[in-house]
């Protein structure tokens, strides 16, 4: 069954065109709450006496001015279809996931567009014990959203009511993550919240842990959201790090699931160094579970390095969800993708910038050794990324001129390079992407590629 509406992660869009409008998402809310309370009603055993049960779930969103329209749209949505609303503000998502879990409710949801501009929203489901929605249920819902919308009789309507101590039970769990031997006093970490949902508790997580904490991009205005700070733009990051005198600097994105780092001199790791840094901890430490899962887009050194080591290491799709599934299917616990998504499934159900940080500083910690020395002992392979303009983005798998241009480049490349080919999914280009040891060649593999593609469009 084709998805109409939900995507790789949750629905998304510009806010006031469909599906991102006040009218879709209540009746989203009240399609989720109806498919919601049927599995309710059917976790009791066959035969047995049913008492009503009332499902409940907690909902969240990050900083956008959009979120509280969104949010009243979603709380019609479920109230009416019988579903109590546990609203706990503007909040990470891992932290709705973990407080769906935590409070024993049927699911959470979080109102967000993660590293898009103010003008952008969406909705995106957990389960209730902290991961994403299967695709069974998220087919389910969208089949029930092509149904009048309902509404329960009054006297089995849902309630709504605020959690007052979300942030601090967040922060705990948080905290909970670090080891308990350890602390970080006298480390000196600029974060940076994006002015996003992880505004209010990421700095207490590193102040509480002892150490010295500078924040910024932590005053968000319903607008200025991923605007000039946050992970998606570390200039902000490097300036106040150097400023400061910091050790480093940790950067996440506006709803926290996203995270890069700094050093003191200004260099940055991405996503690819932060999860090897974590990986050879765990190695070293005997604690690695397995493998490690990364995705198509994972630089080639990690798989170099990793297969250095005999660590275990396949690729999925682009996306947390595939590598999320990669890892339950496999039973590991560790993976992760280029952008800074970090999956540690033995700290959450999801992927968490603040949890995949104190990870990080936990093997700092351990080995006493500098951000510089645990993560950027991965050095990167160049990557070169060339996006071709052309009318049918998936023709160019059955061109010949292209298939010898990608042959060519994979006997100049061998075994220290790669080439992957990938039709975008939002705009009609195809993205020619090579990587080796050598930036000169990747360059000029990437080009002859590119060159071929074009042509034939």
């Amino acid at each position: 069954m084709t998805r109409k509406y939900f995507g790789t992660d949750g629905v998304r869009g510009r806010v006031g065109v469909p599906p991102i409008t006040p009218d879709f998402v209540m009746r989203l809310g009240n399609a989720a709450g109806r498919v919601l309370a049927g599995q309710q009603g059917d976790a009791a055993p066959a035969g047995a006496a049913r008492a009503p049960v009332q499902p409940a779930v907690v909902i969240g969103k990050d900083t956008r001015v959009s979120g509280y329209m969104l949010e009243s749209a979603l709380q019609a949505g479920l109230s009416a279809a019988g579903v109590d609303v546990y609203l706990c503000g503007p909040m990470p998502t891992p932290a709705v996931a973990y407080l769906a879990r935590a409070l024993r409710l049927s699911a959470g949801i979080v109102i967000s567009a993660s590293h898009n501009p103010y003008e952008d929203n969406g909705i995106k489901f957990f389960s209730g014990d902290g991961n994403k929605l299967p695709d069974a249920v998220e087919l389910e819902i969208e089949r029930v959203l092509d149904e009048p919308m309902v509404t329960r009789e009054s006297a089995h309507l849902g309630r709504a009511r605020r959690i007052s101590d979300a942030g601090g039970r967040y922060i705990e769990f948080c905290k909970g993550t670090f080891p308990a031997e350890r602390d970080l006093r006298g480390m000196r970490i600029v974060v940076d919240c994006a002015h996003g949902a992880t505004y209010h508790v990421a700095g207490p997580v590193f102040h509480e842990l002892g150490a010295d904490v500078i924040a910024i991009g932590n005053q968000p205005d319903g607008f200025n959201i991923n605007r000039s700070f946050g992970a998606t733009h570390p200039a902000a990051l490097r300036e106040a790090v150097k400023a400061n005198r910091a050790h480093l600097g940790i950067a996440l994105d506006g709803d926290g699931d996203r995270l890069l780092m700094c050093d003191q001199d200004g260099t940055v790791y991405d996503g690819d160094q932060l999860l090897h840094a974590i990986v050879v901890d765990r190695h070293e430490s005997g604690l690695l579970v397995g493998g490690v899962v990364g995705t198509l887009m994972t630089n080639l050194a990690m798989e170099h390095a990793l297969a250095a080591r005999d660590i275990p290491f396949v690729r999925a799709a682009v996306g947390d969800r595939y590598v999320l599934e990669q890892l339950r299917a496999r039973g590991w616990q560790v993976g992760g993708e280029n952008s800074g998504h970090i999956l540690c499934l033995d700290r959450h159900t999801t992927g968490d910038g603040i949890v995949s940080a104190l990870q990080v500083l936990a093997a700092m910690r351990r080995t006493g050794r500098s951000l510089a020395e645990v993560a950027g002992s991965l050095v990167l392979f160049p990557q070169v990324l060339i996006n071709v303009r052309t009318a049918d983005p998936r023709a160019f798998r059955e061109n010949p001129a292209v298939a010898q241009a990608v042959a060519s480049a994979g006997e100049a490349l061998g075994a220290r390079g790669r080439v992957l080919l990938r039709p975008s999914g939002t705009e009609p280009v195809v993205r020619v992407m090579v990587e080796s040891d050598q930036e000169s060649l990747s360059r000029r593999c990437a080009e002859s590629i590119a060159e071929a593609i074009g042509k034939a469009a």
